[in-house]
């Protein structure tokens, strides 16, 4: 489905998509990963590995964009694509997880 995007449209679309900004993906990936007891004892805190992907292409500018951010950005646009604004718990943690807050307009 995004394969044959050019990188222009590839980032028009991840942006559409991902309608959180890096500081509230980051303040919910934390909040999602810890725990009773805190952060686990992992370097990556148990943060989903797509969520640090959105968060590193938030950071970027298009120009300095790598294969692998091209991949997150695809993983993004088909997911929500596949979720939609679906509000269910489950539904709406995943697709926060990689910044898309269904309940927003």
């Amino acid at each position: 489905m995004t394969e044959g995007l050019d990188n222009d449209t590839l980032w028009e679309e991840f942006h559409r998509a991902v309608n959180m900004n890096s500081a509230e993906l980051r303040t919910y990936l934390l909040a999602d990963a810890s725990d009773e007891e805190g952060f686990p004892p992992d370097p990556d805190m148990g943060i989903d590995e797509l969520g640090r992907g959105v968060l590193h292409v938030l950071n970027k500018r298009k120009g300095d964009l790598t294969k692998d951010d091209l991949d997150v950005m695809r993983q993004v646009i088909e997911l929500v694509g596949t979720l939609g604004d679906r509000t269910d718990d489950q539904s709406r943690r995943e697709l926060m997880s990689i910044g898309h807050d269904p309940l927003r307009g």
